[in-house]
């Protein structure tokens, strides 16, 4: 299940609490009010999964690793530290307090679709990432331009 595009700020009250925005409810397209939240081993933020999309992603880790090695258990064991949350009656999402103080949220939350999850980052952490000066035009066409360019030929190819 992919999630909505975009980006979305939300307020975090005293308890570690968001609401969920609108948008993004409206964009799962399911009623079904169960999440997983995990820490990201990429980034310092948080992933926010929806319940059958983390279902998807569990199948894929145990298809991929072999539980009896010991650098593949070891991979596990951190990609599922994670917790099932549920949205409340007013469609507010609990920070579990392990991921919490990963995260370490002061009172605004970004949230990020990556298109199968959410990344939720502190707001002046993610702002800090406007200080990076890669360029990511050179990025995209190093690791996608031949990706592109090999599909266009191949499709001219077909014709």
């Amino acid at each position: 299940m992919s999630l909505p595009f975009g980006i979305e700020r939300c307020k975090v009250d005293t308890n570690g609490r968001f609401k969920l925005p609108v948008s993004i409810k409206k964009g799962l397209g399911t009623d079904d009010n169960r999440f997983v939240i995990r820490r990201s081993i990429n980034a310092p933020c948080l992933e926010l999964w929806t319940h059958a999309g983390f279902e998807e992603e569990v199948n894929f880790l145990n298809k991929e690793l072999n539980r009896y090695n010991k650098e593949d258990l070891k991979l596990l064991r951190m990609l599922m530290r994670c917790t099932d949350v549920e949205l409340d009656s007013n469609d507010r999402i609990l920070i579990p307090q392990e991921q919490k103080e990963h995260l370490k949220p002061t009172k605004e939350i970004v949230l990020q679709s990556l298109g199968e999850y959410i990344e939720i980052w502190d707001r002046d952490t993610y702002a800090k990432m406007d200080e990076d000066t890669t360029d990511y035009a050179a990025l995209a066409d190093q690791r996608l331009g031949k990706v592109r360019r090999d599909s266009l030929k191949q499709t001219e190819d077909e014709q």
